[in-house]
């Protein structure tokens, strides 16, 4: 079984291990990738959540994702209770577990064939993605539903905003949440991008390389997936070519709004 473990421990942690440690004890042949989305950022990890999630991969997989901001509730916690866990069954198969806080839910809601609580103590530790979650996990990815509570309606779970920075990729590309059939522009017509509080010209472009070199281009990206109906979901992304859009926009965070106009 392949598991993708999506948690905002910070890139290095040594949470990943001590996390992979216990998902091991119950799954000992599982293959753990790791992804480090920032603190609390909630929209990256839905991102991830269904850009992994919802497209082709291995048969047997789990999605294992943790950033539980506690902010359910502003009042002081008792036992470290924070966010509950879920269980999302997507038509795929693949199995996905993890804390409903924000958006974490929100990309996969529309596609997902079943949404439920699992039946866990919502407190017991600071690090209940380590303590308290993973044996229920791995009971769930070997196909045991026992644990498995009342239906969550996906209608309590946000939709996630299509004006947002998602992802910041190696190359200092800026993945967004703008669908790109949301945009309704010709090829080559020239635009003006605002991240934050950060303008820059650019051109729309309906290929990723089909712009000059030092060009700032706004255009469909490699992220994205096909949604149950069949309809293909692709997310705009700005990209400098020959050089870095996330360094053009003074290195924005993850969560920043996005806009654009003629």
């Amino acid at each position: 079984m392949q598991i993708n473990l999506i948690a905002d421990y910070g890139n290095g942690d040594p949470a990943f291990a001590e996390v992979t440690q216990r998902l091991l004890m119950s799954l000992p042949t599982a293959q753990i990738h790791w992804v480090s989305v920032p603190p609390f950022s909630t929209l990256a990890t839905g991102f991830w959540v269904a850009q992994l999630g919802l497209n082709p991969g291995t048969a047997e997989r789990l999605i294992y994702h943790n950033c539980a901001p506690r902010q359910d509730d502003a009042q002081p916690r008792k036992d470290n209770e924070g966010e509950g866990l879920t269980y999302v069954l997507l038509p795929n198969n693949v199995k996905v577990v993890g804390v409903n806080a924000g958006y974490t839910l929100s990309f996969i809601k529309s596609a997902a064939q079943t949404i439920k609580i699992v039946k866990v103590s919502r407190g017991g530790s600071q690090f209940r993605s380590r303590d308290v979650f993973p044996q229920a996990a791995a009971a769930i990815a070997s196909d045991d539903l026992s644990l498995l509570g009342d239906e969550l309606d996906p209608q309590q779970i946000p939709d996630p905003p299509s004006d947002r920075v998602a992802w910041i990729d190696g190359y200092g590309n800026i993945k967004t949440t703008i669908p790109a059939d949301n945009v309704n522009l010709e090829p080559e017509t020239k635009v003006t991008i605002r991240v934050g509080d950060t303008v820059s010209d650019a051109v729309y472009s309906d290929g990723s390389f089909r712009v000059p070199e030092g060009t700032l281009a706004f255009a469909p990206g490699s992220s994205g997936w096909q949604e149950t109906d069949g309809k293909e979901i692709r997310w705009m992304e700005l990209f400098l070519r020959g050089g870095n859009a996330w360094e053009r926009f003074g290195r924005p965070r993850i969560d920043r709004v996005v806009s654009y106009s003629k």
